[in-house]
């Protein structure tokens, strides 16, 4: 972010004492940096140590005027390339969803054309009160703002559950994902039209999202191998379009044939064949213990179902014929499925799912009928399972476009029209979305109904 103004806003919560850190995070990263504090902020953070840090004036009057007259949050609004606003209170939230400016923080953000990227930060009640969803539904939704998830821990309350401010790198993704690749803002350029720089999809901010691209290959000797024809375009269109809406992506690839995504922060995992994707995917999952290691897993990968028992050391010699003796590769993603509820190789928990769980989608590619799809989806444990025809001219391994059929856990099988493999994976990141929200939410639930018992 080398050149560009950020303006960072906070608000009255407790969280307001990790401003700083904030601000030194967007620093790194090369941006210039202005903060603006609500009146109920000053009481947390002083105004001063932000100014230290930003070396600007740390503004909390929302009349106060430049030497030359000009006003002061207006200029901000005018020249930052984004506006951050983290701790966001919930009065912070209604606020601007109504339209009001009583502080410097939300008339800054109505006064302002640039993205604007809000952190929640409250308590798990307040969070999941309706009118809080509400204007976390409309802020995102009409405004086009980035709202980074808060976590789930403790809370100011002494309470634990969904309300305390994002993790600070998170924050900081959210902000050069919304900042992106433009060009930097001149002090005196004109105020850009909303529609060019607000993206009216960040659902996915503050999300960690796995994605498998590509197709494995199994060794039959040093030089030759099994493999398959994918070629990693669909799973490249949904690692894209996920990160296009704020989602911070690891991509796990198998011998991709495409260009992978650039200018944007996804890491990118080589897997060549299934032993290593498997080892990838259930490092990622299970990297701290009892909770899973990210929100959701699209398997896009197409894996060897089948591998060489064994494999030779050596190059084999040219001969009339050859046998091979294949074994089963594991199932990887019914694998991740079971940790994932807490279940052992023969369906029997074992032992505490894991939290928060984990989205999981899977692709089945098959020829002519899909009959198989719905056993494939109950039998693994899915969520969602596309499912299209490879043998098709117009879809499936190499093709720009895709015609599947979408099976869910909760619902009926939905069959799309012919897309662009971008256009399918922007319908599914929607599926995805709305059941990360639906997670969401019974976990308020279940947490507000937990407390009331005891």
């Amino acid at each position: 972010m080398e050149g560009r103004l950020i303006a960072v806003g906070v608000t009255g919560s407790i969280a307001a004492y990790k401003a700083p850190e904030l601000v030194r995070l967007l620093q790194a990263e090369g941006a210039d940096v202005v903060a603006l504090l609500s009146p109920s902020a000053t009481r947390f953070v002083a105004p001063l140590t932000l100014e230290a840090l930003t070396r600007h004036p740390a503004e909390s009057d929302v009349l106060a005027l430049l030497p030359d007259g000009r006003i002061g949050h207006i200029v901000v609004a005018e020249t930052a390339d984004a506006v951050v606003v983290a701790p966001a209170t919930a009065h912070w939230l209604g606020a601007m969803a109504s339209g009001l400016a009583g502080d410097v923080v939300t008339a800054t953000c109505l006064a302002t054309t640039a993205p604007v990227v809000a952190a929640p930060a409250m308590d798990g009640e307040m969070y999941a009160h309706p009118a809080t969803t509400a204007n976390v539904r409309r802020l995102r939704e009409d405004f086009g703002y980035r709202i980074v998830a808060p976590e789930t821990g403790a809370l100011a309350s002494g309470r634990s559950g969904v309300g305390r401010l994002a993790a600070l790198p998170t924050i900081v993704d959210a902000v050069v994902a919304a900042v992106g690749d433009g060009p930097v803002r001149a002090p005196d350029a004109p105020a850009r039209p909303p529609e060019a720089i607000m993206p009216r999809e960040a659902d996915l901010t503050g999300r960690h999202l796995v994605i498998t691209a590509g197709g494995t290959s199994e060794a039959i000797d040093p030089v030759r191998s099994i493999t398959n024809r994918s070629t990693g375009k669909m799973g490249i269109a949904v690692a894209q379009a996920a990160l296009d809406r704020g989602a911070r992506v690891t991509l796990v690839v198998a011998n991709v044939r495409v260009p992978l995504p650039e200018g944007v922060r996804a890491a990118v995992v080589p897997a060549e064949s299934a032993g290593r994707m498997r080892a990838a995917l259930l490092e990622a999952l299970t990297d701290q213990p009892g909770q899973a290691g990210f929100d959701a897993l699209v398997m896009a990968a197409a894996v060897s179902d089948f591998r060489p028992a064994r494999p030779a050391e050596t190059k084999l010699a040219r001969a009339d014929s050859l046998t091979l003796e294949l074994e089963p590769t594991p199932d990887i993603l019914a694998e991740v499925s079971r940790i994932a509820r807490g279940m052992d190789a023969d369906g029997r928990e074992t032992r505490r799912p894991l939290e928060p769980r984990p989205v999981l989608v899977g692709f089945a590619a098959e020829t002519g009928s899909l009959a198989r799809a719905p056993e494939k989806l109950e039998r693994k444990g899915l969520d969602l399972l596309v499912a299209n025809d490879v043998g098709a001219a117009d879809s499936g391994f190499g093709t720009d476009t895709n015609r599947v059929t979408v099976y869910r856990a909760d619902g009926r099988p939905e069959s799309w029209p012919l897309l662009t493999k971008r256009e399918v994976a922007d319908r599914l990141l929607d599926l995805v979305a709305g059941l990360l929200d639906a997670r969401d939410a019974a976990a308020h639930t279940g947490l507000l109904t937990q407390e009331s018992r005891t």
